[in-house]
């Protein structure tokens, strides 16, 4: 995310955007600092829910690029 992009995000917001591309560059860089921001903000039921959400769009992005997909534009079917 670019500087000042993230101004209207609550703090909670901004730790899963962190969490996000942290998780999405490398999942093991999720430090201990990190998680323990992720902990004042979520319980261990959301923090799986966005582990998943996080894993499963970089999935489909992966695989969309794997195939060179591009997005259909809207109206087209």
């Amino acid at each position: 995310m670019e500087r000042g992009e993230s101004s209207g995000l609550s703090e909670a917001e901004k730790a899963a955007v962190r969490m996000a591309e942290t998780m999405t560059r490398d999942a093991r860089a999720v430090d201990d600092e990190l998680f323990s921001e992720l902990r004042r903000h979520f319980d261990e039921g959301q923090l799986v829910e966005l582990a998943a959400v996080i894993g499963l769009f970089n999935y489909f992005n992966r695989f969309n690029d794997f195939f060179q997909m591009e997005p259909t534009p809207p109206g087209d079917r």
